[in-house]
């Protein structure tokens, strides 16, 4: 089974604006409602019974069984029937309102952190129609349950033998989206390794060094628009809360921040089609995202934005049919491609690998893309080829 997802602009009209936006509205309501069920079963056991807090303490019989998706999503029926504004929006995009919580605390389970935060109106920005008896697009059109037909900017065709199974309707500060998950029983094999290679090592000094030697410099796509955002920030300040200027000053913000986005991703995009240009394998570190967002650096390292590059690659790579793999990025910048010799942790400062070993010199970041590239072709069971570089 093969899924893809294109992305459209549509043009709903004033009506139609105004029903997905009430529908944003009573979406953001029932999760903001099911969090906070979820919320107060937990904080009820999570104390013994003889050590309650001084200031308060959630009390839930015993017997009350764990609030889940099925069973918050039965108890919509009752409430739909009272409640006109819930009874307006269609039933299964309301479910997906509650399978989105539920998405977040199976994944807080799984990393251990991130609970799930309340929306405040405004921040619930998408809904999603999970099912379709027919195909939706029709021509220019695209027809959603309940909302009616609206034009969509088909600027490119759908390709043949896939089917429509969703779509999600997006509300951006540029207008409206509607994203259609495609699905096909095609069954595409895997990328198997073959042809030349080239390992990167991504970094702040330079956005990205190759083992072949090139250095891609870094855009500084957040810092570059800083200052127009801090002037657009301090118009809104001096705005009276959510009057019409203050709303005009906020739409201004939204949009400079996804024109920062779609510069970044047009970048990474553009970078991923020149790494698979004449190679057949390309091999990256399996970074620790985690810890790269905290500290002092942390503003450069989201700029940079590595874990989205990262992922573009591996589409890219798949799209291409080049072999795309992750290894370990331990002591790649403290390994000599050369002869393979511990050389000692480096400063940030020292650009240039030296082995003392073998005298091999050579930037620091190409070294590591050397080291990267070998433990690719190891790891790929080409270790023949990696031992080329010793």
């Amino acid at each position: 089974m093969l899924s893809l997802t294109y992305s459209y602009r549509i043009y709903p009209d004033a009506v139609q604006e105004a029903r997905i936006l009430a529908w944003m509205e009573a979406c953001r309501k029932v999760y903001n409602y099911a969090l906070r069920e979820r919320k107060d079963w937990i904080a009820s056991r999570k104390c013994a019974v003889n050590a309650c807090s001084i200031h308060c303490e959630y009390i839930i019989p015993v017997d009350t069984p764990y609030p889940d998706y099925y069973k918050q999503q039965n108890a919509l029926t009752p409430v739909k029937k009272e409640n006109p504004e819930l009874k307006d929006v269609q039933s299964q995009v309301l479910q997906d309102a509650l399978k989105r919580l539920d998405k977040a605390f199976k994944f807080m389970m799984e990393r251990g952190f991130g609970f799930p935060r309340f929306k405040k109106t405004g921040q619930y920005r998408s809904i999603v129609f999970p099912q379709f008896k027919s195909n939706p697009v029709t021509g220019f059109q695209v027809k959603l349950p309940k909302i009616g037909a609206m034009p969509i900017n088909l600027h490119r065709p759908i390709p043949e033998g896939f089917v429509v199974k969703q779509i999600r309707v997006i509300s951006k500060a540029s207008g409206w989206y509607a994203q259609l998950i495609l699905q096909s029983d095609v069954s595409v094999p895997d990328v198997m390794p073959r042809g030349n290679s080239i390992g990167i090592d991504v970094g702040l000094e330079k956005f990205l060094a190759a083992s072949n030697g090139q250095l891609v410099e870094r855009p500084r796509f957040f810092n570059s628009m800083h200052s127009e955002l801090r002037w657009l920030q301090r118009k809104l300040k001096n705005k009276t809360a959510y009057s019409a200027n203050y709303r005009k000053a906020q739409h201004k913000i939204r949009r400079l921040h996804e024109r920062i986005y779609d510069t970044r991703k047009q970048f990474h995009i553009n970078t991923a089609h020149a790494l698979c240009n004449g190679v057949g394998m390309v091999f990256a570190e399996d970074l620790n995202l985690k810890a790269t967002s905290r500290g002092m650096l942390a503003k450069h390292c989201l700029d940079a934005a590595w874990g989205s590059f990262l992922g573009i690659l591996s589409w890219v790579c798949w799209k291409r049919g080049v072999y795309f793999a992750k290894v370990n990025p331990n002591g790649t910048s403290q390994t000599c491609p050369q002869c393979g010799t511990h050389t000692g942790k480096k400063k940030l400062s020292e650009r240039v690998h030296v082995c003392h070993e073998c005298g091999y010199t050579t930037d620091r970041d190409v070294a590591a893309a050397i080291v990267v590239e070998q433990r690719g072709l190891a790891a790929a069971g080409l270790a023949s080829l990696a031992c080329l570089w010793r």
